[in-house]
């Protein structure tokens, strides 16, 4: 199907948000669906920041995925432009994925968050996930426990994991889709610029590697990206900016073993990303109280008037 913006009869397209908790598995799930990765991963709550594009085009249909911020209580600016960005994906999309951690419960997160579906005419599906952790005789009840909290469309066990159910849960997408054109070409998985993905991935080995007073005061810049003229090399030069100046002690580590172990890991996905030899430089810099300071939010990329 070409990309010119005509419906094809019978081709669906549409877009679909990923809703939920922290740390429930949604940038898994998107990196599982769209075959690459294309949003970080981290054991450590509220690592996805912007909303995160992840296209999936087969043959019969176009499936947009938005895999937003867990929704969460915010503790300063940022987090509350993650939350705004969250919550304001509900009225904007074909469907809402609401993506549960099976072996966690229903708690007053969960609750809120289905609070916000009061609201909206979009189809909710509930999305159980880390079914692998969980045995299958206790399956049944984490699915009565919500059922009786909203009338969910569809209600979908998986493991994003290990694959399980996935595909069947893409089926039933495609099922409630609206019939549409393709919005993107067929071989695009994102609508983010390479700068935004590379600056994720050497945020995912910071968070990879620091202790836990690292992550929330992290942000990462991309100062200059640019292909050298021989075009075999592809030149990045990073800034990590943290808040005080004994996590910059932490990130750059004794001698500098820390910031070059970051640099060697984001170093292989970014050449895995752009499928070029990659030379990388990072600095670390110090910027007190970031998180709450609206204008170095929107030097970061944080701009809530979008939303």
């Amino acid at each position: 199907m070409q990309n010119n913006g005509n419906e094809i009869k019978g081709y669906k397209s549409g877009f679909i948000s990923i809703i939920g908790r922290p740390n429930v598995g949604k940038s898994t799930f998107l990196n599982r669906v769209i075959g690459q990765k294309i949003a970080i991963m981290s054991d450590k709550p509220q690592t996805t920041r912007n909303k995160v594009q992840g296209v999936l085009t087969l043959d019969e249909a176009q499936l947009i995925f938005i895999d937003t911020p867990g929704i969460h209580k915010p503790k300063h600016k940022l987090g509350d432009f993650m939350v705004k960005v969250a919550q304001n994906t509900l009225k904007e999309v074909d469907i809402v994925l609401f993506m549960v951690n099976a072996v966690e419960g229903f708690g007053r997160g969960e609750e809120f968050i289905i609070e916000k579906f009061q609201s909206i005419q979009t189809p909710v599906f509930l999305v159980i996930n880390k079914i692998d952790q969980l045995h299958p005789d206790e399956l049944f009840t984490v699915i009565e426990s919500y059922k009786e909290k909203y009338e969910f469309k569809e209600i979908i066990p998986i493991s994003a994991l290990e694959g399980n159910n996935v595909e069947r849960l893409l089926e039933q997408i495609q099922r409630y889709l609206p019939e549409g054109p393709q919005f993107y070409p067929a071989d695009q998985v994102t609508d983010h610029p390479e700068r935004f993905i590379v600056s994720e991935l050497i945020r995912e080995k910071v968070l990879h590697l620091t202790r836990e007073e690292i992550p929330h005061s992290l942000a990462v810049m991309i100062d200059k990206m640019e292909r050298r003229d021989d075009k075999e090399i592809v030149n990045v030069m990073a800034t990590i900016i943290v808040e005080r100046d004994s996590q910059k002690g932490i990130v750059i580590g004794k001698q500098g073993a820390m910031l070059k172990e970051i640099g060697k890991r984001a170093r292989y996905d970014i050449e895995n990303l752009l499928g070029s030899k990659v030379f990388l430089e990072i600095w670390v810099k110090v910027q007190k109280d970031w998180r709450n300071k609206a204008s170095q939010l929107r030097d970061f990329g944080f701009r809530d008037d979008e939303y």
